[in-house]
């Protein structure tokens, strides 16, 4: 079993800056893919970002640029670097591990972009 525990979401303005965290537990970092996913109301969860247990990095287009996902092993966690934020990110954010063939998920965390 692996447990995730996602931490930095909140309130933000347009433009503004936000890094979520993802604290794994259970099984071992390194052998994890790491991902965030995002659900805004009403419609699909997405993929937003990915990292291999190698560090190589995939992102998908609406967030190429501004969001940098990265993991430290030391601390069994992950990052995402949510920067020039806009409306339309505004969802909850999904942290999820996929190792030795299963998929495991955090609880989410709630980022709002608002002025």
């Amino acid at each position: 079993q692996v447990q995730l525990v996602e931490s930095g979401g909140g309130l933000v303005q347009p433009g503004g800056t936000l890094r979520l965290s993802c604290v794994a537990s259970g099984n071992i970092f390194s052998d994890m893919i790491m991902r965030w996913h995002r659900q805004a109301p009403g419609k699909q969860r997405e993929l937003v970002a990915t990292i291999t247990q190698s560090g190589s990095t995939y992102y998908d287009d609406f967030v190429k640029g501004r969001f940098t996902i990265s993991r430290d092993s030391a601390k069994n966690t992950v990052y995402l670097q949510m920067n020039t934020l806009k409306p339309e990110d505004t969802a909850v954010y999904y942290c999820n591990a996929i190792v030795a063939l299963r998929s495991y998920w955090g609880q989410g965390t709630q980022v709002t972009v608002s002025s």
